[in-house]
C-alpha cells in the first residue's frame, strides 16, 4: 500500500472566479504560500486542464514566481517538459513544469524519462494531463480553467489526494 499525504485543499470542489491577471497572481501566491506549510508539497502533482488560451500557462509562471524560481520562464508546449529550481520553506525545491499538449505517442513516456521524473521528489505541474492519461499519477490538485467571453476566468479547484488522515 502506498501512503499518501494529507489533502491539499478540501475535498468539495471550489469555485472561483478571476477577474483578471492581478486575481491570477493572487491565487497562484496564496496557492504557493500554502504548498509551503503543506506536509506533501515536496511530491506534490497539480494538473491544469482548459482549452487554449485558459490561462494555464500564465498561471504557472505566476506560480513559480511566486516559489522563488528566478531566470526566464518559458513555456514547454515544445520541450514538453521544462525543469525549474523553486524553494519551499527556505530549502531548494526542485519544479517540474509539463505541457503535453503534443504528446501522442506512450512510448515518448518511457523514451523521456517522465516515469522517473515523476517519481522524484518535486513539485510536477501537468497542463493537458488527459493526452497523458493512464501513464501520470493521480494529481493532488486539478484546476479546471475555462475563459469567459469578458476576460475572465472560471476556476473550479478539486483535490484528488485521499484523505488518510
Amino acid at each position: 500500500m502506498v501512503e499518501r499525504h494529507a489533502p491539499i485543499v478540501e475535498s468539495t470542489p471550489l469555485r472561483l472566479v478571476w477577474p483578471d491577471e492581478q486575481a491570477t497572481q493572487a491565487w497562484a501566491a496564496a496557492l504557493a504560500a500554502h504548498l509551503a506549510s503543506w506536509p506533501g508539497a515536496s511530491d506534490a502533482c497539480i494538473a491544469l486542464r482548459g482549452d487554449l488560451g485558459a490561462g494555464k500557462t500564465t498561471f504557472v509562471r505566476h506560480l513559480l514566481r511566486a516559489c522563488a524560481v528566478q531566470g526566464r520562464i518559458k513555456s514547454p508546449t515544445y520541450a514538453v517538459v521544462e525543469p525549474h529550481q523553486g524553494r519551499l520553506g527556505g530549502q531548494p525545491w526542485p519544479i517540474w513544469h509539463f505541457d503535453f499538449y503534443r504528446f501522442n505517442d506512450p512510448r515518448e513516456w518511457e523514451d523521456a524519462g517522465f516515469r522517473d521524473l515523476f517519481a522524484s521528489p518535486g513539485l510536477k505541474i501537468a497542463e493537458w494531463p488527459d493526452k497523458a492519461a493512464g501513464l501520470l499519477p493521480e494529481p493532488d490538485l486539478v484546476l479546471d480553467i475555462a475563459a469567459q467571453a469578458d476576460d475572465t476566468r472560471r476556476v473550479t479547484a478539486t483535490a484528488r489526494t485521499p484523505n488518510t488522515s
